[in-house]
């Protein structure tokens, strides 16, 4: 059955730059409703190669300094606009989700890649649960995505990574529509 509800929320979906998400964000049952309705994705397997840390109250700001004392450790000649950026990027949103792909590289059936692309989609699929819930929201990733020293600032197992910071918050100013790429120029036909 056509849903031109859920079409046209989907047409309209764009990101809020995290630094312009104001308080507040949502409730504890709010975050617990948009991640259970996020967890509706693919999951060949039904692994579950996910999982979600909350960053609520003050805890964005105290993980934002953490990172930039860290990164200042790995780098000691890191400008400091540098570390000022690691302790801000956290601190602006009343709410962020790390969204934590935990990979079995050796698991007999499901490729890794695809382990990797459900944690991907419940990324996305956060993005879309706390907008449709009225929230405005942006993913994020940066340096520590892909850092282990900050993998253990978040208690992260050695099969664990985070992959993306979902900033969620309430809009102030409407985001300007960007230009998308041209349907026709990416959508091609297999012809044998």
């Amino acid at each position: 059955m056509r849903n031109d509800a859920a079409l046209a929320f989907l047409r309209s979906r764009r990101s809020v730059a995290a630094a312009q998400l104001q308080p507040p964000g949502p409730t504890r049952d709010q975050v617990r409703d948009i991640v259970a309705t996020a967890i509706r994705v693919p999951d060949h397997g039904k692994l579950t190669p996910w999982r979600v840390v909350a960053f609520t109250g003050d805890a964005g700001a105290r993980y934002g300094e953490a990172l930039a004392a860290l990164h200042a450790r790995i780098d000691p000649g890191v400008p400091e606009k540098k570390l000022a950026k690691d302790r801000e990027r956290f601190a602006h949103s009343p709410v962020v989700l790390a969204v934590i792909a935990r990979i079995d590289e050796q698991h007999p059936k499901i490729p890794a890649q695809e382990q990797l692309l459900s944690a991907g989609c419940l990324g996305f699929n956060l993005l879309l649960a706390a907008q449709a819930a009225g929230f405005a929201a942006q993913w994020l990733t940066g340096w520590s995505c892909y850092d282990r020293a900050a993998a253990a600032l978040l208690g992260l197992a050695e099969n664990e990574r985070a992959i993306a910071y979902i900033h969620i918050g309430n809009r102030g100013d409407e985001p300007p529509e960007r230009n998308r790429p041209d349907v026709d120029a990416i959508l091609g036909a297999w012809h044998g």
